[in-house]
């Protein structure tokens, strides 16, 4: 791993960016709506990628890291985006459709 390479500053950065969204984020439907098991499986799939991203981090990865945390913060922003997942007025973290 290169330390303090711009990549490396890169990953590091979107890595909190997107620990702070998960950290924010919360299932928007009602726990009997159909609606609740599709906003799970998209927050369940972005804390997988984020998973991933600090384990390519971790091994050195640092391409893997920065595509594996920008795939995970593009699943929570598809969730916000779509009203499954709620992030607040946060309008910096999360991309809202107003």
């Amino acid at each position: 791993m290169t330390e303090g390479s711009p990549l490396e500053e890169r990953v590091i950065r979107y890595l909190e960016i997107t620990r702070s969204a998960l950290e924010k984020v919360k299932v928007v439907p009602p726990a009997r709506s159909f609606l609740t098991t599709g906003a799970e499986d998209m927050l369940a799939m972005a804390k997988s990628y984020y998973s991933d991203a600090l384990h390519f981090r971790e091994q050195g990865d640092l391409p893997r890291a920065l595509a594996s945390v920008s795939y995970a913060h593009g699943w929570i922003d598809a969730g916000v985006r779509l009203g499954l997942l709620y992030g607040g007025e946060d309008d910096q973290t999360f991309t809202h459709y107003r």
